[in-house]
């Protein structure tokens, strides 16, 4: 399945390097390319920089590259972002052509998927002079190598956690979740109070997620281990059946309901913002944005936004973390140097970490952290949704988790699976089955 898509996007992204228009690395969503220079006619060399993300994101970066140029007069920058959205696919065309970004923000399962046996990116090791390794935790770098190159350093550690609108649930008169009975007695609740109104919403690929960390809970190991699934048909059932039961007893709406709604994600969806949808599983990443949504209502303001507790669905810690994202340079960079300058400032100059702050997260290196704690900046709740997150859970989410082949929107077997499970065009059988089918067959095949 993997190879076949990777023969696919080759095709496609020779074909766009020998002349066709290729989109892949400006920005998305419509957005037209920005480009940052240095005071002058440029420099010796020039350098372009592609991440997705948030307004603040955006802003950040271009201010922190833009200092960057400050400092180095010689060295010209040109960015290229956008939203998720599409982001991939788009992308991968051009990492897999080398006509992408010099510098390129990348997810955690890119390493593997575009780097063509470690061709497709440079390998760093060659240029710690520059690009200070030290301060990243080791175990992160070493999960970035492929033969023995470093692909990638990790930009900031992540997980999934609940946050909640606590306006909604004292209106409805429930208790925030913290365990099975009380998420199904909300459920209970919410649906006495309303049709329309559920105590939690989760798309395909957030039910993903959900139902390993429900299995986690429950069986204490973790999803994928040593390239293997870890799992058997019988108790991803398990997994299937109690997602099958959120929807019966009303705690989640189902997969039609929400694109019904018509929004490109549940934090940009109205029924979030306005207080009917009670609750999210979010990155602790995304909290400011989550935040902002429901704090942002016209039609209900006043809102109160809280970062609750895991729930408890067993003996374990269920829940996962892995590298958010990295930054990666293509191999075939004319200035490899440069580049490697360029992430140290992103990563550990101090005064490109005091501009980039917490916009991509809680960084992974020791000496942006340093910087953080002593200068105390940072989103405070980014910050809090981090050491809960760290704190809790214990297990660590393999990359190929996030396989393309799994997680792409709307074709991945993430959202067929999840979509006919909840439309009930398959059984909770079923379901497992295909997951348990699909995944191991792209472990196999990595």
């Amino acid at each position: 399945m993997m190879k076949k898509k990777l023969t696919k996007v080759m095709a496609i992204a020779l074909a766009a390097a020998m002349g066709l228009s290729l989109t892949a690395c400006g920005g998305s969503q419509g957005k037209a390319e920005n480009t940052a220079q240095a005071d002058g006619e440029g420099g010796d060399a020039t350098l372009r920089i592609s991440w997705w993300g948030g307004d603040d994101r955006h802003t950040a970066t271009e201010e922190a590259v833009k200092k960057f140029m400050e400092k180095y007069p010689n060295i010209k920058v040109e960015t290229e972002y956008g939203a998720w959205t599409g982001w991939e696919e788009k992308q991968s065309l051009g990492i897999l052509s080398g006509e992408c970004a010099d510098i390129i923000q990348i997810g955690s399962n890119w390493v593997k998927d575009y780097s063509r046996g470690g061709e497709s990116y440079l390998d760093l090791n060659q240029y710690s002079d520059v690009l200070d390794l030290t301060q990243f935790p080791q175990d992160k770098l070493k999960s970035n190598e492929i033969n023995g190159k470093l692909m990638a350093v990790p930009i900031s550690l992540t997980g999934r956690l609940f946050y909640w609108n606590k306006t909604t649930f004292d209106e409805v008169g429930a208790a925030i979740p913290t365990d099975e009975a009380s998420l199904l007695a909300a459920g209970a609740a919410f649906k006495a109070y309303g049709d329309d109104y559920y105590p939690l919403a989760l798309g395909e690929y957030d039910r993903a997620i959900f139902m390993v960390y429900y299995l986690e809970s429950k069986y204490g190991k973790e999803w994928i281990e040593d390239g293997k699934l870890n799992y058997t048909e019988a108790e991803i059932k398990e997994g299937m059946d109690f997602l099958r039961k959120l929807e019966d007893e009303h705690v989640i709406p189902t997969i039609a309901t929400i694109s019904g709604d018509m929004a490109d994600s549940l934090d940009k969806n109205a029924k979030w913002i306005d207080g009917k949808y009670a609750g999210l599983l979010e990155w602790d990443s995304g909290v400011s944005k989550v935040k902002a949504a429901l704090e942002g209502s016209v039609n209900k303001p006043g809102q109160e936004f809280i970062i609750g507790d895991f729930i408890k669905f067993g003996d374990f810690n269920g829940g996962s973390t892995k590298i958010s994202m990295n930054f990666a340079i293509k191999a075939s960079t004319k200035y490899p140097k440069e580049a490697a300058m360029l992430l140290n400032y992103l990563l550990n100059d101090p005064e490109g970490v005091e501009i980039l702050s917490t916009t991509r997260g809680v960084p992974c290196s020791a000496a942006a952290i340093k910087v953080l704690e002593e200068k105390n900046i940072g989103d405070a709740m980014t910050k809090e949704a981090n050491a809960k997150v760290l704190d809790y859970c214990k297990f660590l989410q393999d990359p190929q988790f996030d396989n393309s082949e799994l997680k792409a929107n709307p074709d991945g077997l993430y959202y067929k699976v999840f979509g006919k499970l909840s439309s009930k065009d398959i059984t909770p059988e079923e379901a497992a089955k295909t997951l348990y089918d699909g995944v191991v067959t792209i472990l196999e095949e990595d």
